[in-house]
């Protein structure tokens, strides 16, 4: 019997990629999104349609699943990005308490990280872009170290894992659980496509449960 994970967020960037990873390797695939037109037709990818907010209808639609993978994103450009981010998170985080699930992993971003004892976030040089979800993404992973419920894993991408870094998948990278990982050139770099490899292979080796990792080559 195929496995039935369910992806949120399956038509954004990372989400995308989760999808082709799972459905590569035969698990049955949940994919969720806000309009699930926009997901691509596999046949063992099932779309669905759900709001992240209403915790009821989530939960629902996460039922009988072996495992959620969250990729959910409030959307880089959005001007109420931190909050959108922090509550669609708590209320993921929420709904799939109420559906049963267990097993639960979730991406970050690469700002809560620690170089020299410091998350990347603070730093003098951290995109002002970015700074209002990475912040975001950084006090949810200090929040989801609370849950004693769900067997979770959140995930923080390279500090480069952005549209250039698409289009290669090697299949292989390095882990480490609070500090990036560099690369003889000193660049944490991972493709999208690898993130998805790190994310699906977590979910089958279950190395860190209950714990923040990161990857890169």
């Amino acid at each position: 019997m195929n496995k039935k994970v369910a992806v949120i967020g399956a038509t954004g960037f990372v989400g995308k990629q989760v999808v082709n990873e799972l459905s590569n390797r035969g698990y049955a695939v949940n994919a969720i999104a806000r309009d699930s037109s926009k997901v691509e037709k596999k046949d063992n990818v099932t779309a669905t349609s759900a709001d992240v907010n209403n915790v009821e209808e989530l939960a629902k639609v996460l039922e009988g699943s072996d495992a959620v993978i969250n990729t959910f994103n409030a959307g880089w450009t959005n001007p109420n990005l931190y909050d959108d981010f922090l509550n669609g998170s708590k209320n993921i985080e929420k709904a799939v308490e109420k559906s049963g699930v267990k097993r639960f992993i979730t991406v970050g971003g690469a700002g809560s990280l620690f170089i020299d004892g410091n998350q990347l976030v603070d730093g003098p040089d951290f995109p002002a872009d970015i700074k209002p979800g990475a912040t975001a993404a950084r006090d949810y992973l200090n929040e989801i170290r609370k849950n004693e419920t769900l067997d979770w894993t959140f995930f923080s991408p390279a500090i480069e894992m952005h549209p250039g870094t698409a289009g290669i998948r090697k299949g292989t990278y390095r882990t480490a659980l609070e500090n990036p990982v560099f690369n003889e050139e000193g660049r944490s770099i991972l493709s999208v496509e690898d993130v998805a490899v790190a994310l699906v292979d977590e979910l089958e080796q279950n190395r860190f449960v209950r714990q923040r990792f990161t990857a890169a080559y």
